[in-house]
């Protein structure tokens, strides 16, 4: 495994930090710049609006670029944004910031994506993408309390400078180890041509299913709070425990994805999916009781990164034609379920259902998802997926 992918990691890291972290400062926030919480919320919406923009532009914009060059830029101005937000006192700057460093952010992992699956032979792409995706999850269990605590502490403005700091030595490692010219002989392939390769059902459906798999993601984990404290009866210190506990979780199944994921695709995606799939509708059932909040929270997590790490994988591999903008199409894609998870969560948590109303959401993606997947099985199998050893398990 190339050593350069570790280092990759941990600009994810940092990045994946900043991305989740915000939404515990948005009450600091709001008090210290006078303006309100909603007000204040906007901040993680215009970051998860700037990383769906974010992937395809930025790649179409870096696609004749090195990776070195590409990298760096986006690492560069993702720092500077941060010393800038840090720095202001005005929301409407601080809110312009976090676009431009979703955006720098999406094209940093879209370019990450494409150079580490071009880095290493394609039946251990899942194995790569798995360290890449390892950052994410680790900012979870550790980088996003790591910034609460320091936004606690001092304030969200230090959260901010930390993420700055982090990130330059990740920057001065793309500088040194990142290749200066193009890995992929295929690098003169046209725009169009490359995104002609979305007509392929053999891309489509991974993109769509990973969608919906991060959508139901991260639609339980923006609401895990409330289901600690109204389901469960918990306070408020058991919140940090069970999202950490989540978070083991996650890394777990990143690991078994990268371990298997290259061999056994097909056999994660369904009986993972199938179990993840009863286990959100358990979890809504048994949320009351606290032992099964722990044991949901770090099963849900595992099956939830297994299976997504699983379907970015395959979405990478069946994008072969798309050699500069096949990252860009999985950042997109887990980035549109990121962003509507959360609202779909927020409009079942107002129902009647309370706080399992996510929960619940979370399991009809789900169904959704294996739904969608049963239907264009055939269509994948036709559009040649069978004919790549790369892709065979997929």
């Amino acid at each position: 495994m190339p050593f350069v992918i570790v280092l990759l990691a941990v600009a994810v890291f940092a990045q994946g930090t900043s991305e989740f972290m915000l939404a515990g400062l948005l009450p600091a926030i709001a008090s210290d710049l006078a303006v309100s919480i909603p007000q204040a919320g906007l901040l993680t919406s215009a970051f998860a609006v700037g990383m769906i923009v974010g992937a395809p532009l930025m790649a179409i914009v870096s696609r004749r670029w090195s990776p070195r060059l590409a990298l760096s830029t986006f690492l560069l101005v993702f720092i500077a944004m941060h010393v800038l937000g840090a720095s202001t006192d005005d929301i409407g700057v601080l809110l312009v910031t976090r676009v431009v460093a979703a955006i720098t952010n999406a094209g940093f992992l879209a370019v990450t994506l494409t150079t580490v699956s071009a880095l290493v032979p394609a039946d251990r792409t899942a194995r790569a993408l798995s360290v890449i995706l390892g950052g994410t999850t680790l900012a979870l269990i550790a980088g996003v309390p790591a910034g609460a605590a320091v936004g606690a502490l001092l304030d969200w403005r230090a959260a901010l400078w930390g993420v700055a700091v982090i990130s330059a030595p990740a920057l001065i490692a793309v500088l040194v180890a990142t290749p200066t010219r193009s890995i992929d002989p295929q690098r003169s392939t046209a725009l169009k041509d490359e995104l002609g390769s979305l007509r392929r059902p053999a891309l489509l459906v991974p993109l769509g299913l990973g969608a919906l798999v991060n959508g139901a993601t991260f639609c339980a984990f923006t609401y895990l709070a409330p289901v600690v404290t109204d389901s469960a009866g918990l306070t408020e210190a058991a919140v940090t425990a069970v999202l950490a506990t989540f978070g083991v979780g996650s890394f777990a199944g990143v690991w078994a994805a990268g371990r298997y994921g290259d061999r056994h695709a097909a056999r994660i995606l369904t009986v993972g999916g199938v179990a993840l799939l009863i286990g959100w509708g358990a979890f809504a059932a048994l949320s009351a009781i606290p032992v099964a909040l722990f044991a949901f929270a770090f099963v849900q997590g595992a099956l939830s990164f297994a299976v997504g790490s699983t379907l970015i994988a395959s979405s990478i591999r069946a994008a072969a034609t798309a050699p500069t903008m096949s990252g860009s199409f999985a950042t997109a894609s887990l980035n549109v379920g990121a962003a509507a998870g959360p609202v779909l969560g927020g409009l079942a948590y107002a129902t009647a259902a309370g706080s399992t109303g996510p929960l619940l959401v979370s399991a009809a993606l789900l169904c959704a998802a294996a739904l969608a997947f049963a239907a264009t099985r055939g269509m994948v199998k036709r559009d040649g997926l069978r004919e790549s050893p790369s892709v065979e398990n997929s």
